[in-house]
């Protein structure tokens, strides 16, 4: 209990992997995120990570105090389950789910929790497995890990060394992966009709092979894209119901409740974080599970030793008495803590009205389209178009801007494109913005050795809570602010690319 005692700042980044470290010498971690609330810097960063905010960082100091206050009376431990177990309730309540719906299953990560997956769905399926991952190149860059069941840095959440891309002891036996890309060498998006028929067709070989197949679709990828599509998986599931289980990337969070509630009930598990749209500090993770597998899950019996440095006894649902009974009790707080902020943060979008929502959104992404059209060395990416549907609610948007940043005839390079986003982090170079501002991490385009790449300026749901106000004149002012912090991002950037003298020295141009 000792640990609890130290400065929230440190417990936040602490029960994860290495990136959520801070650099001594900016106060940074490496996506240009504090540990601590920074309202000076300009933040469209939701695509890849978050500062803290204030109101978030509020929450988490009353839970660490509550809680403290509760394990007086029934000890740490057991104080510390009950909070967790509150969480879960609270999780449900916000994304429109009651408790028979889903179980909910904490991770120190959205990486953490494809390990997770896989391990369920070995118990579901067997150990005869075959990985299908769709959109692999625009999920998390540790998943050509965990689809494999190998880790994915040098420590896991529990400060155990590891080494990076080695099995972990007992979840990568029988076990085989295949990747598909949602982009081709040259950085085209596949059209659906294309992707759908590669997803078919890899997984109709791995069952003629004898396997069963854990499906990890897309919902959505780090341009806001989906794949494959729906009708396409529920084919898939339809023509092998018991040798197929699917698993949705929902870690963007960019998509409707009812669209969620739809996945848990068809029975795909869900990958969902607090720390992207939601805007919670990096990194929080969880699973949501269809609640018609629980007993079969309580009752996996054969849990893999290396997944044991992963996961704690809090992490599972309290109904599934046996299978947390399998793993050590272990208090991850920073992970708690994270949690609590991003709660925080669910919570306060959901509470403003739908009207709004929906409205703040579509502005918001109307006048960024056109300061991306207006920036004279910017160009907007296209975006996969989402059907008008009432289970998407406000999602059927676009929240996700990607740019390509031109020179002349060619495309700035990803390397080019680092150097940029940590300038304009203010990450404390030469070459930093004057008002630190967070976008989304570069993206790589293709699969050349120095491909060219696209940045992001992403709406989140921050940007809508705070915006909104009963007082529709108060609203449209907060609302307007944003959208000139926006501006005064890419005024920032094409200020950086038109000082050549500045800018040269950071990388030499490629071709597009």
């Amino acid at each position: 209990m000792a640990e609890l005692f130290a400065p929230l700042d440190s417990l936040l980044i602490t029960g994860g992997d290495s990136r959520l470290a801070i650099n001594p010498a900016t106060n940074l971690n490496e996506y240009g995120c504090q540990s601590t609330p920074c309202p000076e810097t300009l933040s469209f960063s939701s695509s890849t990570a978050t500062s803290i905010s204030e109101r978030a960082y509020e929450r988490a100091q009353a839970a660490r105090e509550a809680v403290m206050r509760s394990a007086i009376d029934v000890g740490i431990e057991a104080a510390f389950d009950e909070r967790l177990e509150e969480m879960r309730n609270e999780l449900r309540f916000f994304l429109g789910l009651k408790p028979a719906q889903a179980d909910v299953v904490f991770s120190p990560s959205g990486t953490d929790s494809q390990l997770q997956a896989l391990f369920l769905v070995r118990a579901l399926l067997g150990p005869e497995l075959v990985s299908v991952v769709v959109a692999a190149d625009q999920t998390g860059s540790g998943t050509v890990n965990t689809s494999r069941g190998c880790h994915f840095s040098a420590t896991t959440a529990n400060g155990s060394r590891v080494q990076k891309g080695e099995p972990i002891t007992g979840l990568a036996s029988a076990l085989t992966s295949v990747a598909l890309p949602l982009f081709d060498e040259s950085g085209e998006g596949s059209s659906t009709a294309a992707s759908d028929a590669v997803v078919f067709a890899a997984v109709e070989r791995a069952v003629a092979g004898g396997d069963k197949v854990l499906l990890q679709v897309m919902d959505s990828s780090k341009f806001g894209w989906r794949a494959p599509s729906d009708e396409c998986v529920e084919a898939i599931k339809a023509r092998w119901p018991d040798q197929v289980q699917v698993v949705v990337d929902a870690c963007q969070m960019r998509l409707g409740r009812a669209r969620l509630k739809g996945f848990l009930d068809r029975g795909h598990i869900v990958i969902v974080t607090g720390s992207k749209f939601f805007t919670g500090p990096p990194f929080s993770g969880a699973l949501l599970v269809p609640g018609v597998l629980a007993s079969r899950l309580d009752a996996a019996s054969a849990i893999p030793s290396g997944l044991l440095e992963y996961s704690s006894r809090s992490d599972w649902p309290q109904n599934w008495p046996l299978l947390r009974s399998r793993f050590p009790v272990r208090m991850n707080f920073g992970q708690w803590l994270r949690w609590e902020a991003g709660i925080e943060e669910i919570g306060a979008y959901y509470r403003v009205p739908d009207s709004f929502r929906q409205s703040a959104l579509a502005t918001f992404g109307k006048a960024v389209e056109k300061l991306i059209a207006d920036a004279p060395s910017l160009e907007l990416l296209p975006w996969q178009e989402r059907a008008i549907d009432a289970a998407d609610e406000e999602m059927t948007q676009r929240t996700i801007f990607s740019f390509v940043v031109r020179r002349d005839e060619r495309l700035r390079s990803l390397e080019e494109c680092r150097t940029l986003y940590r300038a304009l982090a203010g990450n404390g170079t030469k070459h930093s913005a004057a008002q630190p501002c967070l976008i989304g991490q570069p993206v790589a385009l293709g699969r050349d050795p120095s491909p060219p790449a696209a940045l992001r300026i992403s709406a989140s749901a921050r940007l809508v809570s705070e915006a909104w106000s009963p007082n529709a004149d108060m609203a449209h002012r907060n609302l307007r602010r944003a959208i000139d912090q926006a501006a005064a991002a890419i005024a920032s950037l094409e200020s950086m690319l038109a000082d050549a003298s500045r800018f040269e020295p950071l990388g030499a141009s490629h071709g597009s």
